[in-house]
């Protein structure tokens, strides 16, 4: 199962990044990372009343270690997605965007004391081969020796360190819960996006002094965005709570094939060999992934 709600994930992250690289064009980073959160909640809020009746209910043994790991996910999460924005926006990002991609790498050995989940040798290729994959896609050769110049260094391994933070503490936030495991990472996932709601339209009115911000910009675009953001988090959150978020974020780099396709299919960018062949490295790590936990 994990498998399947994985790819879907991967492949709603795929479309919203489409949609949400228009909506920063329009009203900028701030409100198109909003939007996944905000425009995302009600359809979520909508999944996990349909879980609680249906798949059934769960338990608060220990709400205060549930909101700590929770919050901590919310909060990740936050700082990875702005850290990252920081990459992008220096001059030279190869050494960042390197280390960023050591997310699934340090959500193995992040979890490994934190969850007791232990990997197959065949898992490991696959997660290392997966992160040498989109290190092929991103990185501009020619930019590597000015890379003990570049600030995105810090701001690369920072996002990594985040995101693996916000899938492992995803999982044990649904593990400590009792009940059903698709309604606890049901309940995570809304209260992340609540968190996240709050943090982000605070600041975007804030700055704007503008209290209808968040809710009167590219209203459409926005709920695109939200809505697939939405069944994503619910693919991505649902696998954290099954698996190791480890092989999760592996098999979830098959996102980046969709990115290729629609940049070229939307954007008409130009895809290179380098870029390709990186592709092929991510598909053979999802499927050595899959034939490990097969």
């Amino acid at each position: 199962m994990w498998i399947f709600v994985t790819l879907f994930a991967a492949t709603c992250q795929a479309f919203r990044t489409a949609h949400q690289k228009t909506l920063s064009q329009e009203q900028g980073f701030l409100h198109a990372t909003m939007a996944r959160s905000l425009y995302g909640l009600p359809l979520v809020t909508l999944y996990l009343i349909v879980c609680w009746f249906t798949i059934g209910r769960i338990s608060f043994p220990n709400a205060l270690v549930f909101i700590a790991y929770a919050t901590a996910c919310a909060v990740a999460q936050v700082l990875a997605t702005y850290l990252m924005l920081r990459v992008f926006q220096s001059g030279s990002f190869a050494l960042g965007t390197l280390l960023a991609k050591t997310e699934a790498v340090l959500a193995a050995l992040i979890g490994i004391p934190l969850l007791h989940h232990s990997l197959s040798f065949m898992a490991w290729m696959g997660i290392v081969l997966g992160v040498f994959g989109a290190l092929v896609m991103s990185i501009k050769l020619q930019n590597l020796r000015h890379a003990h110049k570049d600030m995105s260094l810090i701001a690369g391994l920072g996002s990594g360190l985040c995101f693996a933070i916000t899938s492992v503490t995803a999982s044990l936030a649904s593990h400590s819960l009792e009940g059903s495991i698709i309604t606890s990472a049901g309940v995570t996932l809304w209260y992340v996006l609540a968190l996240q709601s709050i943090i982000l339209c605070g600041i975007q009115i804030i700055l704007t002094q503008d209290m209808r911000a968040p809710v009167n910009r590219s209203v459409k675009l926005s709920w695109k965005v939200g809505i697939l953001s939405s069944l994503g988090s619910i693919g991505w959150f649902t696998g954290f709570a099954l698996v190791n978020p480890a092989l999760v974020k592996t098999l979830g780099q098959a996102e980046i094939l969709g990115t290729l396709y629609l940049s070229k299919r939307r954007f008409n960018e130009r895809i290179s060999a380098q870029q390709w062949l990186g592709g092929v490295m991510i598909l053979g790590s999802v499927i050595l992934v899959t034939m490990a936990t097969i």
